[in-house]
């Protein structure tokens, strides 16, 4: 079994860096996920007991008082640190220009959901996980499509 200080990774491509103890995350570690996040925590028996997420553009999760893009506030983290565009000119997405959505597709927040296929795979376009009916019910009632339309607004000087 593994035990001590070392790195384990998960057929997800997420990787454990941290203590160990009889096979088990066990200490302090961090899960480092493929899309960028980290979550370090403070390990027993393969359960976290505190911890804290970081998104890959660098904001943090709170689990209490969350009011990230909450009914108060709808910036994205990316216009909280940059400011917000002129008026008329919407920012969809976290990134920006957000990523271009393959035909008959929705961007389902970590990748792109095909819903004849019921597959979602990441942004390089790599399986991701099968959805149930649950997220495909949720994925089609409220992600961007790749048929809608939005239009480019073009500054005048």
């Amino acid at each position: 079994r593994m035990e001590g200080q070392g790195s384990y990774t998960l057929p997800t491509g997420t990787e454990y860096r941290g203590a160990l103890r009889d096979g088990m995350f066990d200490g302090e570690g961090e899960l480092l996920f493929p899309n960028g996040g980290r979550y370090r925590a403070v390990w027993h028996r393969g359960l976290p007991t505190q911890g804290k997420y970081t998104f890959a553009d660098g904001l943090e999760y709170k689990d209490k008082k969350w009011h990230y893009c909450d009914g108060y506030d709808r910036r994205f983290y990316t216009e909280i640190c940059s400011g917000l565009k002129p008026a008329g000119i919407s920012q969809l997405t976290n990134l920006d220009p957000p990523k271009k959505i393959p035909e008959g597709c929705y961007d389902c927040g970590d990748g792109f959901y095909n819903p004849e296929t019921r597959v979602i795979v990441d942004y390089k376009l790599r399986f991701l996980r099968n959805a149930d009916d649950d997220e495909h019910e949720w994925i089609i009632r409220t992600c961007r499509k790749a048929w809608d339309e939005t239009i480019e607004q073009k500054l005048k000087p």
